[in-house]
């Protein structure tokens, strides 16, 4: 192994501390999702920022929610079409664009065009925001952005249309979900 052993070493402990503290409706939950398949209520588009827990954020079960994680909650082919996937074939009929406050993601995007790969993604939330300055509204921007992106591919797919979708912008420091755009 590597350098970062001691990090491996933490999450298989972590794994370790999970499996023991499952709770009988946790194990139930788990064998059950695992022998009928998921039957999520809501696909969660949202950043990869490691304080935006979905889950957490809005008191979900395993198997409760369909997250896809990317910085910037961009949506590229990959997203979108993970989004596609729950609609069409788990028959997700709720879907949110979640940003949240402090993202990083956005700030490069203000600040500059990126290096590599990460470029892609500011790129994209370039797009979103246009010519906005201010952080919080470029935030905003951002996620309507999605909101709007998310409804014109849903919208062309007869198996999809239905999907209603909203807007979030989750505050990092108090826990509070704003909605704030809806199709």
């Amino acid at each position: 192994m590597g350098k970062n052993t001691d990090v491996v070493e933490k999450l298989l402990n972590g794994n370790r501390m999970y499996l023991e503290r499952a709770d009988g409706d946790e194990i139930k939950r788990r064998v059950k999702n695992a022998e009928e398949g998921q039957h999520p209520y809501a696909i969660v588009v949202t950043c990869s920022d490691s304080r935006v827990i979905p889950e957490k954020i809005f008191s979900a079960d395993l198997g409760d929610l369909f997250v896809i994680r990317v910085a910037g909650n961009v949506l590229g082919e990959h997203e979108a079409g993970s989004v596609e996937y729950a609609a069409e074939h788990l028959h997700v009929k709720q879907a949110v664009i979640l940003g949240h406050t402090q993202c990083g993601a956005v700030g490069a995007a203000l600040e500059g065009d990126g290096e590599g790969f990460v470029r892609t993604i500011t790129d994209e939330i370039k797009k979103a925001i246009g010519d906005e300055t201010d952080y919080d509204a470029a935030v905003r921007r951002n996620v309507c952005y999605g909101v709007k992106v998310l409804s014109g591919i849903l919208s062309k797919n007869p198996e999809t249309e239905d999907v209603n979708i909203c807007g979030a912008v989750y505050d990092v420091k108090s826990g509070l979900v704003t909605i704030i755009d809806r199709d």
